[in-house]
């Protein structure tokens, strides 16, 4: 199950940590360091989930919640050092749906967003992505280019997803092996160069003169529309 998270986390190294973690289950996520911030993204992004610290400057997490639930239904699960059974009552009345206390499990925090997004049927529609003439379809692990079914190593897909999901993003290398976890321990940003160039030579109608999966010198690599600038 895919979902689009919203991590509001003023702790840059913890929020890069749910993001690795979220990343790696699958799910695109955008990280807000404050409440204000939070409030803009998930306005703009109409995310699936979002994880709120209660402790954020500005607008902190209640007031955060307080405000999405004025026009937003998305879950809500809340990271807070306020363990009393006051604090947790807060949050739950202003509308949160579950709470977990710090300091806390990355595989718990994990299995509560599973149970989340189940219990809230959040996720589960439509996880195809569209991008010009690809489309890539997670479920059922196809890729079309053009309307013609390209065969992909899974690599080749996992880095290809991750591009779809977020078209005109800027990928660094280091960002697309995140998304290599687990396929090869030696794997290298070489690697990352390598498949690259083989997904190239399947999606783009010439593939030396590449208009879909373009690089970014010096950044790295990203999808767009067959008509971008």
């Amino acid at each position: 199950m895919c979902a689009n998270v919203l991590v509001a986390e003023d702790d840059v190294k913890q929020a890069e940590l749910l993001r690795r973690y979220l990343q790696h289950e699958g799910h695109s996520v955008v990280v807000a360091h404050d409440g204000r911030a939070a409030i803009d993204e998930a306005r703009a992004r109409r995310p699936d989930l979002v994880l709120l610290d209660v402790m954020m400057p500005g607008l902190d997490g209640l007031d955060v919640c307080r405000l999405l639930r004025a026009d937003s239904d998305v879950p809500v699960l809340m990271l807070t050092a306020r363990a009393t059974e006051d604090d947790l009552l807060l949050g739950l009345d202003l509308g949160a749906d579950d709470y977990v206390t710090k300091p806390y499990s990355p595989r718990e925090l994990m299995a509560r967003v599973r149970t989340l997004l189940r219990r809230t049927g959040r996720g589960s529609g439509e996880r195809v992505h569209r991008v010009g003439g690809i489309t890539v379809d997670p479920d059922r692990h196809t890729v079309l280019a053009d309307g013609r079914e390209i065969e992909c190593t899974p690599a080749e897909f996992r880095i290809l997803e991750a591009l779809a999901a977020r078209p005109e993003q800027v990928f660094t290398r280091s960002q697309l092996l995140e998304h290599l976890h687990g396929f090869d321990r030696f794997i290298t940003e070489r690697t990352v160069d390598v498949h690259v160039k083989n997904l190239r030579k399947k999606i783009e109608p010439q593939p030396r003169r590449p208009v879909r999966l373009r690089t970014v010198y010096g950044v790295g690599y990203k999808l767009v529309g067959d008509h971008a600038p």
